[in-house]
């Protein structure tokens, strides 16, 4: 879910097709480490697709992410 999100963020911020290297920066920013095997299947799924047709889609969902009342988001396969 980390990985999506950096993504987005990435998107976000203007980077239309981020790579492997500027989600690492965004993820080492807040501490967080990276696995290399997820975050390059995030890429390979997301990579080249408009993020609001894969949310529209339905294959980005907002899901209740334990106790907590915020929503995180999660890969639906």
């Amino acid at each position: 879910m980390r990985y999506v999100a950096a993504y987005l963020l990435a998107v976000l911020g203007g980077n239309e097709s981020p790579t492997s290297k500027d989600l690492k920066k965004i993820l080492d920013s807040v501490g967080i480490e990276t696995d290399d095997e997820r975050l390059n299947k995030v890429i390979s799924e997301l990579n080249g697709k408009n993020i609001e047709d894969v949310i529209a889609q339905g294959k980005l969902v907002p899901v209740p992410a334990g106790f907590r009342l915020w929503t995180t988001l999660y890969w639906k396969t």
